[in-house]
């Protein structure tokens, strides 16, 4: 199960490289069931990941301009408040029962999973619908109540999940700030990467981590965006997306299965 695992790990880089977000929401899933990790620490490790690989796949969008840091900035603040309220005010005070009684018993890890999953489910209909992103006209005002209001609700989710929440990140700086979407997807790792590590840094204190065997995995997930930044440059990412999309849908609800009804 583990030499698995450190196969998702590099599963994981290679979908982000490829289709610029969505392999984090592997992550979770990965700790949890085939290093049965409990879910905080999973998602504590989980936000690790996912910042570094966010780190080394934002640099070369960098290094091109594409990184809007004034848009960084406006959307990152909530999304920072978003996650220090979850991963200091909300994780640390869940009951370790939510529910225990009538016969029905929801654990703080099976909510956790199941939210995690669920988030997964949303995920993965927005890869397989193949939409395009209305952009609003960028003379147009911008509503920054909406933007600072969808940047908390990034924060709250990816602190309380470990996920990096690019599937909320970039259709909100599409619609409302009227950036490209090479632009969007640049800055959306950007504040992926700072949330990232922002929520990881906040849970220190809350978790025993092996840094030998989160820096092995983690390095496994940089190789793989390395390689997937290099592929996409001959695969249409547009064709992968609803592909990993049913992946992650049945995952999803595996996970919900698997947590409501084998346990």
């Amino acid at each position: 199960m583990h030499i698995l695992g450190y196969f998702f790990a590099l599963i994981i880089g290679l979908v982000m490289g490829l289709i610029g977000g969505g392999g984090s929401i592997l992550s979770v899933p990965v700790f949890a069931y085939l290093f049965n990790i409990d879910a905080i620490t999973a998602t504590a490790f989980s936000l690790f990941v996912v910042g570094a690989t966010s780190s080394v796949g934002s640099v070369s969008f960098i290094r091109q301009g594409y990184v809007n840091f004034t848009t960084a900035f406006r959307f990152g603040i909530p999304s920072v408040l978003g996650i220090l309220f979850s991963r200091r005010l909300v994780l640390p005070h869940l009951p370790e029962y939510i529910i225990h009684r009538w016969g029905i018993t929801l654990t703080k890890d099976m909510f956790i999973l199941i939210l995690f999953a669920v988030l997964m489910l949303l995920s993965a209909i927005k890869m397989i619908q193949r939409k395009e992103r209305v952009r609003k006209p960028r003379e147009s005002e911008t509503n920054y109540t909406l933007l600072v209001s969808q940047g908390l609700l990034v924060g709250i989710v990816t602190g309380f999940i470990g996920a990096g929440g690019g599937f909320l990140i970039v259709p909100a700086l599409v619609m409302l700030l009227g950036v490209s979407m090479k632009e969007a997807v640049a800055t959306s790792l950007f504040i992926i990467s700072i949330n990232s590590f922002i929520g990881f840094a906040s849970s220190l204190d809350k978790i025993p981590v092996d840094w030998a065997f989160l820096l092995s995995f983690t390095s496994l997930s940089i190789i793989g965006i390395l390689i997937g930044v290099a592929l996409s440059k001959r695969i249409e990412p547009r064709k992968l997306k609803p592909i990993f999309g049913w992946f992650v849908l049945v995952m999803g609800i595996w996970i919900i299965v698997t947590e409501l009804l084998l346990k």
